[in-house]
C-alpha cells in the first residue's frame, strides 16, 4: 500500500464520520456544544489518528495511533447508547 487512504478501514471510518455529521444535524440545538460536538469530534478523530499513525513510519507508533482511534470509536459508541 502506498498510503493510508487505500486502507479499507480508513475509507469506512471516513464514511462513518460523514454519516455522523448528517445524523447529528438533527440533534436538539441545546446539544450543539456538548453531546453533538463530542460525537462529531470522536468520529473525525478516528480517521485522523489512522492517518497520523501511518505518517509516523514506525510500526510501534502506528499501533499506538490505531489504539487511540479505537478509543475514539468506543467513545462515539458510548455516547450514542
Amino acid at each position: 500500500m502506498k498510503n493510508y487512504k487505500e486502507l479499507k478501514v480508513w475509507q469506512e471510518v471516513v464514511e462513518l464520520a460523514e454519516k455522523i455529521y448528517k445524523i447529528t444535524r438533527g440533534f436538539p440545538i441545546e446539544e450543539r456544544f456538548s453531546l453533538t460536538s463530542q460525537i462529531q469530534r470522536a468520529a473525525v478523530s478516528i480517521p485522523a489518528n489512522i492517518a497520523e499513525g501511518w505518517g509516523r513510519g514506525k510500526t510501534g507508533k502506528y499501533v499506538q495511533f490505531l489504539r487511540i482511534a479505537k478509543g475514539s470509536l468506543l467513545n462515539r459508541c458510548l455516547c450514542t447508547t
